[in-house]
């Protein structure tokens, strides 16, 4: 379905930087939240007609999570792009987020695996997935068919300098953690309640050498039989919802001074 946008964070950013691509907004009727309330407020300052609908109608025009917000495209638009976000917008982002959980891909070269990484990452509610421009897969049209519509909801970026990417989060206050076979802990160990990034890296080589130096902590996942490491989408898999476990009865207010 080349011609819906669908899932909160993709469709607010479609209206904050192309609203003229979108036909009409129709969001889920009875969903009357304060993020709601923001989104419609935002679409209403930007000229977008805004239709009330059921969940079982928007159920048919989206193929994924929508969360209560599907935006027609005009016709001949298509939805290439659409969920990306800026490097500037990440932070931005970050700081919406309580705490932030973000997955970076170091070197995904295989666009199915970039997808089911989306997928895994959108149920997981990750705040946003970060992978280089060069040698690494782009969200084409394999990645979004895998993704099955998280990459419309989930945001990603692609940034030109991951090293430098990986500073700033840091400097704002995130827990960069990596995952290394050789790593001392596994992810069960590691403390996640607080802001965090995992850093997942090709399944040949792993994170690069820099990528890995720049990690505050490295985990592992512990293997029982002969293969030596996992795909990346399934480790990525694992990862997150290990994070999502520990979050259960977290608050809501954890710093990177905290998450200690």
């Amino acid at each position: 379905m080349s011609d819906v946008v669908f899932g909160y964070h993709a469709v607010e950013s479609l209206i904050r930087r192309e609203s003229g691509r979108i036909a009409a907004l129709h969001v889920q009727a009875d969903r009357q939240d304060k993020r709601m309330h923001a989104l419609l407020e935002l679409a209403q300052n930007q000229g977008v007609a805004v239709i009330s609908s059921d969940k079982a109608e928007l159920d048919q025009r989206a193929p994924g999570r929508h969360q209560g917000v599907v935006a027609l495209l005009r016709p001949g638009e298509s939805r290439e792009a659409v969920g990306m976000i800026s490097e500037s917008d990440l932070l931005d982002c970050v700081t919406e987020s309580e705490p932030p959980l973000l997955l970076i891909l170091d070197g995904v070269t295989d666009p199915h695996n970039l997808g089911a990484c989306l997928r895994s990452a959108d149920a997981a509610g990750v705040t946003a997935v970060i992978f280089p421009k060069d040698k690494s897969a782009d969200v084409n049209d394999v990645a979004r068919k895998v993704a099955s519509g998280a990459a419309e909801a989930v945001p990603w970026v692609r940034v030109t300098n991951l090293a430098r990417t990986i500073e700033s989060l840091k400097h704002a206050g995130i827990w960069v953690i990596g995952t290394d076979g050789g790593a001392k802990q596994t992810v069960f160990e590691q403390d996640l309640t607080g802001p965090s990034a995992l850093v997942l890296g090709s399944e040949g080589s792993g994170m690069r050498r820099l990528t890995r130096e720049l990690c505050d902590f490295t985990v592992k996942l512990p293997m029982a039989g002969s293969v030596s490491s996992l795909n990346v989408s399934v480790a990525a898999g694992i990862c997150l919802f290990e994070a999502v476990r520990q979050r259960g009865a977290m608050p809501a207010n954890a710093t990177r001074d905290s998450a200690k």
